[in-house]
């Protein structure tokens, strides 16, 4: 904003103290006329010419000012910048300072030249009564205050002083301070306006940021008096009450407002009771609280309410619909097969536990697990797309028989798991066996072939008090196994002399304990590669078990042994302590990556043994990768999210595994301080076929790929399933036996720099990706 130069003031406001000049110009008529009418009876008591002359000298100057402040007026009294104003000043100021002169003249031959008491008193009261309105009228000057000053107050002083008589002396010298009196008066009238406009201006700038704000908010914001009644509301909050502007918000209530909802048959009646009921409290309490209302049409809005200042409160909502239908979406993905519909693994164990959990715990219940016969030939001989058919229509079948105290789930390929929640003896299981197998029998027309479903199954029955999930379906396997053993298309109930394999599992996990305490077990490394480059950029360091007796121990059946004996958390201190050792010899673009288990982040020591194995290794922490499972954030979400954030301030990278077999969540990715993803092999395993999975898959990763993540695919087994993800999916990294099995430290550094043999044949298709 520029400035005068004279007085160092906004020119905006510059050019308003100047326009003030100009105001009530027939005000310079009346002064005008009674100073002439003053100087007129002076000549009338003393005859002397010169008060003629002077009389009609300052009603001509008089009015000849009025009519220059009335072309001003007439010219539309606009100034369009600094030069324009200092103008018209300019003018003011000449004529101005002609009639302070002619007034001082007179005041001057009154007290002086022809003295004479009537003379006198008539030239100082008319002095006074001007020099009253000079502060008032000319305080936009100084420079005309100033003039007005010393010529109204100069020459009567001079006048005084010049009769040499000392009294007169002394009463000239005393009135001449009333020049700066003037001065300063007019000074502070002038401030005072000037700090007034500036702080009129500034509230009035304020107050447009404030709109501009208010008005470009993404949330929907009123603002409520004491009385309830809204004062203040921005142009979304009218947009999503389907109000034409903010101004129709105001004076109304959320009653009223939430009565539009239920007016429209959006909201029910009880919904908005509640809504109001919560938000109202909100308000009264001072606490934040927030609301997620559903409306009818499929909307969903989160009403947050607030205790302003000075007693006003605060509601802000939003349209959440998207991050709703999103959460449901990922929700869904993460409780629900994909290809059936089905709930998966980890949602029904979730869901057996809750039944078993609540009840009579003296009742009975019944678990089996149905697997299809001879389900890999289907595949082999017609294709994966056939074989999903048949797994769609044996779900199809089962689903149409769940229901209460029945609950099925696929557990992965052709495995499902059935739960029966009260059974009343062996009999009845059986029986309820029998229909199941009954309903399963017969032909099935999947892409013009006609398949015949055939399955086993192994069951189990056991007291809801005395067992667990885990233990059942442990129990139900072994029935399984034997059903096959038997012939299949069978079912078989678990019995007492299958409990040998229980002992076997009892020995095999002391030998367990034993191997852990002696350090016994070693670690290979699955190779990580980038998509860009077809190198290893980092590996995942996995644990292996070489049994003295009976040779390698698949890591599926000593991992949950160790998590049941409690002793995961030592095999994670070993797995990442030579983990860290060894990545500290690789290249430095080479990191690993250690996953720990939910026991692992039970405890804050978890946060010690990684700042231990750092510092021993000698290993830079950013080279380190946690893998976290979805069954450790679910343990306890608050202390788990805490241990995390202290392992990033170690400056640790932080994955979640196995993404989308558990209950997956977007409140994970938004909260959770992650640095990548890694989405479970199952998402992959039909990629090339099924375009729904690919579709699927695509979601999945774009989904975490908004949020800033960085994206790991598991379970690449085929060069057809690497080209579908580097042209369709484009993860940025991969990790599979399609790159070999696992291997030790030593393979890793010497693979650390070696491309892929066909990198080369994929180029092409990393361009085309690229592009």
């Amino acid at each position: 904003m520029g400035r005068t130069k004279t007085d160092n003031i906004p020119v905006d406001v510059y050019i308003q103290f100047v326009r003030s000049l100009f105001d009530n110009a027939h005000m310079l008529v009346i002064g005008a006329l009674c100073h002439a009418v003053i100087s007129l009876m002076v000549y009338w008591r003393n005859g002397q010419p010169i008060f003629l002359v002077l009389a009609g000298a300052m009603l001509g100057i008089g009015v000849w000012r009025y009519f220059s402040l009335r072309r001003f007026h007439r010219s539309g009294a606009e100034m369009r910048d600094a030069a324009d104003a200092t103008k018209w000043e300019r003018e003011y100021i000449l004529k101005g300072s002609l009639q302070g002169l002619l007034l001082g003249l007179f005041c001057f031959i009154s007290i002086y030249v022809y003295s004479d008491s009537y003379a006198e008193i008539g030239a100082l009261s008319v002095t006074l009564s001007s020099l009253v309105t000079v502060v008032g009228r000319n305080y936009g000057s100084p420079r005309m205050v100033m003039i007005f000053a010393i010529t109204f107050v100069g020459p009567i002083a001079a006048a005084l002083i010049l009769r040499f008589d000392v009294p007169y002396v002394v009463l000239g010298l005393l009135i001449i301070p009333f020049m700066f009196i003037i001065k300063g008066s007019a000074d502070h009238v002038r401030n005072v306006l000037f700090s007034a406009v500036v702080g009129h201006k500034q509230a009035r700038q304020i107050a447009q940021r404030f709109n501009r704000a208010l008005n470009t908010m993404s949330h929907g914001l009123v603002m409520l008096g004491p009385d309830g009644k809204v004062v203040v509301g921005n142009a979304e909050a009218a947009r999503l009450m389907s109000l034409k502007s903010p101004d129709q918000l105001l004076g109304r209530s959320i009653h009223s407002l939430l009565l539009r909802g239920v007016a429209g048959g959006m909201l029910a009646p009880k919904d908005c009771r509640y809504v109001e009921a919560q938000l109202t409290r909100a308000l009264r309490e001072g606490r934040d609280r927030k609301v997620l209302v559903s409306f009818s049409n499929g909307q969903h809005f989160e009403f947050s309410a607030r205790e302003g200042n000075q007693e006003l409160g605060v509601i802000t909502f939003e349209d959440v619909t998207a991050r709703v239908e999103a959460e449901e979406k990922i929700r869904f993905m993460a409780r629900y097969d994909n290809l059936t519909g089905l709930p998966n693994r980890a949602y029904f164990h979730e869901l057996v536990g809750e039944l078993m959990a609540s009840g009579d715990r003296d009742r009975l219940c019944g678990l089996a697990v149905v697997d299809l016969d001879d389900f890999k030939s289907v595949n082999d001989t017609l294709g994966h797309p056939v074989g999903d058919g048949l797994i769609y229509a044996v779900a199809e079948r089962l689903a149409a028989i769940a229901g209460q105290g029945l609950t099925v789930s696929r557990f992965g390929g052709d495995e499902f798991m059935l739960f029966f929640d009260r059974i009343e003896d062996e009999s009845h299981l059986a029986s309820l066996l029998d229909l199941i197998f009954a309903e399963l029998q017969g032909e099935v027309d999947v892409a013009g072939h006609g398949l015949r479903i055939q399955a086993s199954a192994g069951a189990v029955l056991s007291k809801v008090g005395g067992t667990d999930v885990d233990a059942m379906i442990v129990k139900a396997d072994l029935a399984l196994y034997k059903a096959k053993e038997l012939g299949k298309n069978g079912w078989r109930l678990f019995e007492a002399a299958m409990d040998a394999a229980f002992r076997n599992r009892q020995l095999m996990k002391a030998d367990l304990r034993s191997a852990v305490e002696s350090k016994d077990l070693r670690v290979v490394y699955q190779p990580i590669v980038a998509m860009n480059t077809m190198r290893i950029a980092s590996c995942e360091a996995l644990c292996r078990w070489d049994h003295p007796d009976l040779g390698p121990i698949s890591p599926g059946i000593f991992i949950p042994l160790a998590e049941e004996m409690g002793i995961i958390s030592e095999i994670s201190t070993f797995v990442l302590q030579a983990a860290c050792t060894e990545c500290a010899k690789w290249p430095d673009q080479t990191s690993v990556s250690v996953n720990l288990s939910a026991r692992d982040f039970r405890n804050r020591d978890v946060i010690q043994k990684v700042r231990d194995a750092l510092a021993s290794s000698g290993l830079a922490a950013g080279r380190l990768e946690i893998e976290v499972t979805e069954t450790a954030l679910l343990d306890d979400k608050s202390l788990t999210r805490q241990y995390i954030e202290e392992l990033k301030q170690l400056g640790v990278r932080i994955a979640l595994d196995d993404f989308g077999t558990g209950y997956s969540s977007l409140s994970y990715l938004h909260k959770l301080p992650l640095d990548k993803i890694k989405i479970d092999r199952s998402f992959v395993m039909d990629v090339t076929q099924n375009p729904r999975s690919l579709e699927l898959l695509k979601g999945v990763v774009d989904l975490t790929r908004i949020l800033g993540l960085t994206v790991t695919i598991e379970g690449v087994e085929t060069f057809e399933q690497l080209k579908v993800l580097l042209h369709s999916v484009k993860p940025d990294l991969v990790q599979g036996f399609l790159f070999g099995a696992a291997l030790s430290a030593s393979g890793i550094e010497t693979m650390s720099n070696v491309t892929w043999p066909f990198a080369a044949e994929l180029a092409p298709a990393r361009k085309r990706a690229t592009t």
